[in-house]
Formats: C-alpha cells, structure tokens, sequence
C-alpha cells in the first residue's frame, strides 16, 4: 500500500464524505471559513442598502425640458427634479376653466330666469349638470398638467441619471435613480437556529470594510420566513452611531454573541 502524502487527493475525499453524512456540504465547508457561518460563528456578511431608494419613471409622453439633478448631487423634499415640455396641457387646462367659465355664467342666467318664470326647471337642472362637467373636465386638466414635473417624494442623492435633456420620454421610461443615504439599514443573513436568541432590539457590531471602522448596531426585524433549502432567515438592522460617511453599498461583517 503507498503511503498517503499531504497532497494525495484520497484524504480529501474521505473528508468531504464525512461531511456529507453529517449533513454539512462540501461547497459550504470550502466558503464558509474556518469555523463556518453556519456552524454557529458569531460573524457573518452583510452590506448597507438604503431605507427608500426608487426609480423615478416619465408618466407622460413628451420632450423634457430640464433635469435639474445629476449623479452625485443631493436634493431636498419636494424638489423639482425632471419638467416635461407642456404646451399642450398647459392649453387643455386654460380651454377646460374657459368651457367651466361659461357654464357657470349660464347657470346664474338660468337661475334668474327661473325666478322670473321665464325657464322651466328642467333647463337649470341640465345647466347645472354642465357646471359640473366643466369642473370635471378642469380637474383632469389639471391633473394631466401636473404630470408635467416630477418632484422628490424624499430628500436624497441621485444615483444614476438614465435619461437626458430634450430627449422624447414616453410613460413608463426610467428617468433618475434616487435614494435615501441618510436613512441607511444593514442587511444580512442569518442562520434559523439563531432565532431561538435573536430577537429585534439585539446589538450587535459592524466592521465596514470601505472605513475599516467598527460601529454599534442593532436588529430592527427579522424576515417574514425562513429559507428551507438554506436554513436561513434575512436579519434587518441600523447603526446605531452618527456615521455620515457611510454609504449604500458599504458591507463588512456583523459579529453577533448570542446570550450566555
């Protein structure tokens, strides 16, 4: 019989054997490090990911004007990000309050003609229905003119601008990528057995790698369910610290001690 050397690939086959029957796969045991993620270390993965973010999409077809944003630069609450060139709705809006003008002049005439028994009831009655028609008509005019600028619905950073000046946008068309970087949460994934001690409110350490700095942190929710194939629960949390230097993205790693 030969002898075994440390590169003989005999003993690591036996070794991936034994942890196939003892229920641990040989791809978890090569990526989860010395002591494994998943066979009760205290540390694991996780990234920072922004509480609001969205894409601002056109809800209207038409030429835009201006966008007053770019990549990088911050807005507030309310801001007019992106306006569309309206001439058309602005004029559907000022033809609407024209056609609402004159019915309700027709509607004060017919008023007085009936208190003069000059017009039957039936005619006010119509005369009123075309008020308000007019005032419907109005308020869809307008409603479609509002679409004509998009504001912020958060204060924020834009991320990615995916559209440009008078280029033609049509309803649905991705325009600016936007989030929260103020408001940052810590993602991460967790194994299930932990649940028997991990609860919201439990704190925990942080090391971003991009800062090479540890911060305070704590769990905020747990997943709605738990991955059956994995055995894995989602974790969200928050730092805890005034740390304005971080950002979406960032990830580190979460060292958790569950309770003696």
């Amino acid at each position: 019989m030969r002898a075994l050397g440390t590169d003989d690939p005999l003993p690591r086959l036996m070794v991936v054997l034994w942890l196939a029957i003892n229920g641990v796969s040989a791809a978890a045991a090569q990526t989860a490090g010395p002591a494994g993620e998943f066979a009760g270390a205290p540390e694991i993965r996780a990234q920072l990911t922004a509480r609001q973010y969205t894409t601002l999409s056109a809800e209207i077809a038409g030429r835009i004007d201006r966008i007053a944003t770019r990549t990088g630069e911050r807005f507030a609450k309310g801001d007019v990000l992106v306006v569309f060139d309206c001439a058309i709705q602005r004029a559907q809006v000022a033809r609407a309050q024209a056609v609402l003008t004159q019915g309700e002049k027709t509607y004060a005439m017919n008023q007085r003609l009936v208190q003069l028994r000059s017009m039957g009831q039936l005619e006010l009655e119509v005369a009123a229905a075309e008020v308000e028609k007019g005032k419907a008509d109005l308020a869809a005019a307008n409603a479609a003119a509002g679409k004509c600028q998009i504001a912020a619905p958060f204060a924020g950073v834009t991320v990615e601008q995916k559209a440009r000046e008078f280029q033609y946008a049509t309803p649905g068309q991705a325009l600016l990528d936007i989030l929260d970087d103020r408001a940052l949460e810590v993602e991460l994934i967790a194994p299930s057995r932990w649940l028997g001690w991990l609860k919201p409110g439990s704190t925990f350490q942080m090391h971003i790698d991009e800062t090479d700095r540890d911060y305070p942190a704590r769990v905020t929710r747990l997943g709605g369910r738990v991955d059956p194939v994995s055995q894995s629960i989602k974790v969200i949390g928050e730092i805890t610290a005034a740390a304005p230097e971080l950002m979406a993205g960032m990830s580190g790693r979460a060292s958790m001690t569950p309770p003696q």
